[in-house]
């Protein structure tokens, strides 16, 4: 498939900031399962993006705006294409052991009720992929997504415990019950062409990895109970969602700030034959 993706931010202040800077994982790299052929960033106001590799090797970009602003806008505009893996990621870069992504953070802790429940579902299966296979229905079946949500909650307790939440949040919880169950487990942020919704979309997309054995890094979509196809660019990856967020970043005065995203993502072919 050939993704077009269109990814527009625009920031708003109350009173005007004195400056701004920001850190943007919104790069996709190539591997197996997708080749970018174009990618772009354009910030509205004079700055220098200075491009550079986070320590998982996601693709960042840093940039400084001086003020007096009002507002700030950011686009991230591109075309991949994309080759059903069936989930399998391989390819990609790959900086540390699997053992560190074992790694328990704030966001993907599990308490004694979610762990129990991990060994639950884990436990009727022979197999790491049917384990995760298994683990990824129960996550959707439980669960239910809050289609206004655009950020993770508390993580991964808050979600198991409210039973609704944002993306971030179902892959928080995948991630927590792997670990649980002592099998490897990382966050993964990105973009999804959607077959049941419009292409204009309010936020991107997550979801997890998981090692196989054998396999190797393998994707689990909770909110939609599959495996990464085609129809997903993979961005970045990280221990949670703080560490693959999009956008971070930090002003100085500014007041209250609102934000506003436009976003479509959308298959390249299918738009030209229409």
């Amino acid at each position: 498939m050939l993704i077009r993706v269109r990814h527009e931010t625009i920031y708003r202040y109350d009173a005007p900031a004195k400056s701004t800077m920001q850190r943007l994982l919104v790069t996709p790299r190539n591997h197996e399962g997708q080749h970018v052929r174009e990618w772009r960033i354009d910030v509205d106001r004079d700055c220098c993006l200075v491009a550079g590799k986070d320590a998982f090797g996601n693709i960042e970009h840093r940039f400084f705006v001086e003020g007096p602003l009002q507002s700030l806008t950011t686009l991230v505009e591109g075309e991949v294409e994309t080759f059903d893996q069936a989930g399998v990621v391989s390819g990609a870069v790959e900086r540390f052991p699997v053992a560190l992504f074992l790694r328990e953070t704030a966001l993907t802790r599990p308490d004694a009720a979610l762990a129990s429940f991990a060994r639950d579902i884990g436990g009727r299966e022979s197999s790491t992929l049917a384990k995760l296979h298994a683990l990824m229905a129960a996550i959707h079946d439980k669960l239910a997504l809050n289609p206004d949500a655009t950020h993770a909650a508390a993580g991964a307790l808050a979600l198991f415990e409210k039973r609704c939440g944002a993306y971030q949040d179902f892959a928080h919880v995948f991630i927590a019950c792997a670990r649980a169950l002592g099998i490897p487990s990382r966050y993964v942020s990105g973009y999804l062409r959607r077959d049941d919704s419009e292409s204009d979309q309010v936020a991107g997309h997550a979801w997890a990895e998981a090692h196989v054995e054998g396999l190797g890094w393998v994707g689990f979509d909770p909110v939609h109970a599959l495996c990464p196809n085609e129809s997903y660019v993979r961005v970045a990856m990280a221990l949670d969602a703080l560490g693959a967020a999009p956008v971070r970043g930090a002003r100085v005065g500014g007041g209250a700030e609102e934000t506003t995203v436009h976003m479509r993502v959308e298959d390249s072919r299918a738009q030209s034959q229409s």
